[in-house]
Order: C-alpha cells, then structure tokens, then sequence
C-alpha cells in the first residue's frame, strides 16, 4: 500500500525540524502532492508534521 501526502499549510513559521522534515518528504509547494510507500520511517515523518499534511490511502 501506498501513502498520497498532500501539504495543505506551510512550514514557513514552524519550527525548523518540522521544516527539514517536510523538505524530506519532498514537498516544497503548497497543494503539492507526493506519493511514498507505507512504511514506519514514513509514518513518523508524517506524524511529526500532520497538521501541515493531509493524508490518503492508495491501492496500487
């Protein structure tokens, strides 16, 4: 299974962890929209930052 991670807000007053994590996620815009593999590496990273995230399920 798949993860499609969209980035709704920016990072841009956050702190700079959060800001490095998004940057990591490969997101730059917002609206912007990657897809990764679900993994627990992955989760954490969304976790860390899920108010700036909207987050769906894909079946691939």
């Amino acid at each position: 299974m798949k993860l499609k991670v969209t980035l709704i807000k920016s990072p841009i007053s956050s702190l700079q962890k959060h800001i490095d994590t998004v940057k990591a996620l490969g997101l730059r815009k917002i609206g912007q929209t990657v897809i990764k593999e679900d993994n627990a590496a992955i989760r954490g990273q969304i976790f860390r930052v899920k108010h700036m995230l909207k987050v769906e399920e894909v079946n691939e």
